[in-house]
């Protein structure tokens, strides 16, 4: 049985021509002669001559975002908040390695972790009030349902219909009627 060996076509990056070889030898040393045959599965036959062309599969699939992504603001809080936790982390655990091995290290060690935790913990905070904040000040995603739309929504009509009342008194006001509609 020969070997099959690949070469791809000058014209075409697309289209791949298959020669066939009559030798026992896979042109790579490592691979037996009867899996290097494994490759003409699939072929198609054009004008007497073997090609094959190479399927188009993406390395990846993209996906909707299962969330949105958070406001700018947050997010700068956010890694400001994991590199401050990480560095908080890092001293930690160097300021116990001083007190086992004895430093002399040891003592500004524990003193700034001391510190750094509670910089941190304003971290984790800021993160959260910043988020908050934007909340607050850009809006949040309400639903129809929401009971503070429909709250909204009565104020708003109660106070359309006290300002149509008070101009239609004013407009009375204005002709110099006493009240009445109508001059009979």
């Amino acid at each position: 049985m020969g070997t099959a060996e690949r070469r791809e076509a000058p014209g075409d990056s697309a289209v791949a021509q298959l020669t066939v070889r009559q030798s026992g030898e896979a042109p790579d040393h490592d691979i037996p002669a009867d899996t290097a045959g494994a490759d003409i599965r699939g072929l198609v036959r054009d004008d007497g001559a073997a090609r094959t062309r190479a399927s188009y599969r993406p390395l990846w699939v993209e996906e909707p975002a299962r969330r949105r992504r958070m406001p700018d603001p947050v997010r700068t809080a956010a890694v400001r908040a994991v590199i401050i936790i990480a560095v908080t982390l890092l001293q930690a655990m160097v300021a116990f390695l001083c007190t086992m091995a004895g430093s002399w290290l040891a003592f500004p060690m524990v003193i700034s972790s001391v510190v750094s935790t509670v910089v941190a913990t304003w971290g984790a905070l800021d993160v959260w009030v910043t988020r908050q904040v934007w909340n607050q000040r850009n809006g949040v995603v309400s639903t129809p349902s929401s009971t503070a739309r429909a709250l909204r929504r009565e104020r708003r009509r109660a106070r359309r219909q006290t300002k149509a009342t008070e101009r239609a008194q004013e407009r009375i006001r204005r002709r110099g009627g006493s009240g009445q509609l109508s001059h009979s």
